[in-house]
């Protein structure tokens, strides 16, 4: 065997000589030149250190170290050919783990439904949604894929805006007109800054806080349980029996969706599909 190294590249050609049995023929059946079928083939078998085949009249014939070649290379390009075809076939048949982070009510009401449906198209993958408050990062890889309500700015993330949520002030059904000391459900202490805190407390400023929650899932409920009105996403409203909406004259601000993932899983299929599916459903609605 000689020192310099085997280029596997250069296998296909070997395999297309033994098999045309002339390098015209070879290089058409690959898209090369002549020229250069033989100055590979000139290279492998100084790379192999022996001659592979035969030059006649006829055209090139197998000597017995080229017979014992190609039984190894014909292994090779069939192991090479089952490759191709597992890894197009996971293309469609994706695997794998996928772990994405929402909130809780946007978690149940907006995207049960859209993991739903890609578990039916893709029932290899599986989905680990967490619905904690906890900022979870994707630098090291805590998660995923991210739905949050802030835009996205570190320089490692591809972001979108996913869609936008409307928001509207709600009461328990059968609630009566609104006195000056409306009793109010609102965000907890640490998000007191949300947009719709400010709203409901400059539309209604002698209302009364009765309740704080950082769930929006935990201040529906008790909108619907009769303790206080409450600034909810409309979905999460609609899907939550009890509640009336009720018309200041003007609406809170909605909210953004983003979504994010590091650029290094860009291409990871999986992680296309569901965001493919994602924007889809959201095109949809």
């Amino acid at each position: 065997m000689s020192s310099t190294p085997l280029e596997w590249s250069d296998l296909p050609v070997f395999l297309a000589i033994a098999r045309e049995g002339t390098l015209g023929a070879a290089a058409r059946r690959l898209g090369q030149s002549q020229p250069t079928m033989g100055r590979r083939l000139r290279a492998l078998e100084e790379a192999t250190g022996t001659a592979l085949f035969q030059r006649t009249a006829d055209g090139f014939v197998l000597t017995d170290e080229g017979a014992v070649m190609l039984r190894h290379a014909e292994r090779m390009e069939a192991e090479a050919q089952a490759l191709s075809r597992e890894l197009a076939g996971n293309e469609q048949r994706l695997e794998g783990v996928l772990r994405l982070t929402c909130s809780d009510w946007f978690g149940r009401i907006v995207l049960a439904p859209m993991l739903a449906t890609f578990h039916q198209r893709h029932p290899g993958v599986v989905v680990e949604t967490l619905t904690d408050p906890r900022i979870y990062s994707l630098a090291r890889r805590e998660a995923d894929l991210v739905l949050r309500i802030a835009p996205f700015d570190e320089p490692e993330v591809i972001a979108r805006r996913l869609m936008t949520v409307p928001y509207a002030l709600y009461a328990p059904a059968g609630y009566g007109a609104l006195g000056d000391d409306v009793p109010v459900v609102v965000m907890d202490t640490g998000f007191g800054g949300m947009p719709d805190v400010g709203w409901l407390m400059q539309s209604l400023p002698a209302a009364r806080i009765v309740a704080r929650s950082n769930s929006r899932e935990m201040q529906a409920q008790l909108c619907a349980l009769g303790t206080g009105l409450a600034v909810l996403p409309k979905p999460l409203a609609a899907a939550t029996p009890g509640l009336v909406e009720v018309d200041l004259g003007c609406a809170p601000p909605s909210r953004e969706t983003w979504l994010g993932y590091h650029r290094d899983l860009k291409r990871l299929p999986r992680l296309r599909a569901l965001v493919d599916l994602m924007v889809e459903s959201v095109a949809l609605r």
